[in-house]
């Protein structure tokens, strides 16, 4: 997957929450939001 620019469309996304449900960029469809995540997050060192 190549890197998305800044101020670009998040491409579309699924993952498991904190709780283990699902959850969808659809799931925010029409609405602003900001993406941030960690990317060493759970991961040893």
């Amino acid at each position: 997957m190549s890197a998305t620019a800044a101020g670009s469309p998040a491409p579309a996304f699924a993952v498991l929450d904190h709780t283990g449900e699902p959850f969808a960029s659809t799931d925010l469809a029409g609405q602003a939001y900001v993406l941030w995540f960690y990317p060493k997050a759970s991961t040893p060192g």
